[in-house]
């Protein structure tokens, strides 16, 4: 079941890191919807209903959630299991009630067990202990693969699909140093100290962990992909990754080169390093034509762009 341009097409999320992604990759689509946060809290279940109920969109991206590094994961776990949770089921709820012929839910990598076999297969879900930084989200998240699986052993058709990307980067990111992931954290400590003359820059760990990266924009094409052949999808959920990792090291060591950081780096291995590897194998994807284009330097220097243009306009 293919998407028209003209077919009406609701993004949850809009403004944000993958959201904004999918708005650029569907510039063509003539009746895309959004909402705010301030014109609809997708918390609210009856604010939800009506908004589906009146507008009745055919296809719905949820890139909308309470995400957060992990001090924040950490301190607020009530608030990230509720509002992620109270987002989905009313989500869901609505798709199924008022016919929507497609939704695309994401899952994260954290969904899988902390000392998990790499690279991680789809089979590895519940087959062990989850991260307790980040458990909370892990179950929220988890809750909502379950439920693509759910609605749609129910409806007998595949209308709910669940992706599980890897740590996704872009613009559009999260760079607050409290509440932001790795890569975009590493991005505002490095223009941070290249402004300010500061000739060193200190990091967590050893740097030998390793991590997956995947572009905002290949992840926004393969949701797009994934409606486009909803017919071959199996009621499961998929990973959506690159295949490629890198460690925290290599990944420092580029971003200072992109924003010419002449400093040095320091690694503080009094700190965690955390799961030394979260490696997704995204093969049951990959097999059905779907392929990622962006290296990570080309996605690194136009996130590193845009974020620069986003601190320069700021400050006027």
């Amino acid at each position: 079941m293919a998407m028209f341009k003209d077919s009406k097409v609701y993004i949850a999320g809009h403004t944000g890191l993958l959201g904004s992604a999918l708005i650029k990759k569907l510039s063509g689509f003539t009746n895309i919807i959004v909402r705010t946060h301030d014109e609809m809290d997708l918390t609210r279940q009856e604010k939800v209903d009506t908004f589906f109920k009146k507008e009745r969109p055919e296809y719905v991206f949820l890139a909308a959630g309470l995400t957060g590094g992990i001090v924040a994961n950490y301190t607020y776990p009530a608030t990230f299991l509720h509002t992620n949770i109270a987002i989905q089921d009313n989500v869901f709820e609505a798709v199924f009630k008022y016919g929507v012929k497609r939704l695309v839910f994401y899952g994260s990598s954290c969904i899988y067990p902390k000392n998990c076999q790499q690279p991680i297969k789809e089979d590895y879900l519940l087959k062990g202990e989850l991260e307790e930084t980040s458990e909370a989200y892990a179950i929220a998240k988890i809750a909502g693969v379950f439920a693509c699986k759910a609605y749609n052993k129910q409806l007998k058709v595949n209308r709910f699909i669940a992706l599980v990307p890897n740590s996704m980067y872009g613009p559009g990111d999260n760079f607050d140093l409290d509440n932001s992931h790795v890569l975009a954290a590493l991005i505002r400590k490095f223009y941070d100290a290249k402004i300010y003359g500061k000739d060193k820059v200190v990091l967590w760990g050893s740097g030998d962990q390793k991590r997956e990266f995947v572009f905002s924009e290949d992840v926004a094409n393969a949701s797009i992909f994934a409606i486009e052949n909803a017919d071959k999808l199996q009621n499961c959920h998929y990973n959506i990754g690159t295949g490629i990792d890198y460690s925290i090291r290599e990944l420092a060591e580029i971003i200072a080169g992109i924003v010419d950081f002449k400093g040095k780096i320091e690694w503080d291995k009094t700190k965690p390093d955390g799961v030394s590897r979260k490696l997704l194998d995204s093969e049951k994807f990959l097999n059905l034509g779907w392929k990622p284009t962006a290296g990570l330097e080309y996605g690194l220097r136009i996130t590193c762009d845009w974020y620069l243009k986003k601190r320069c306009a700021e400050q006027k």
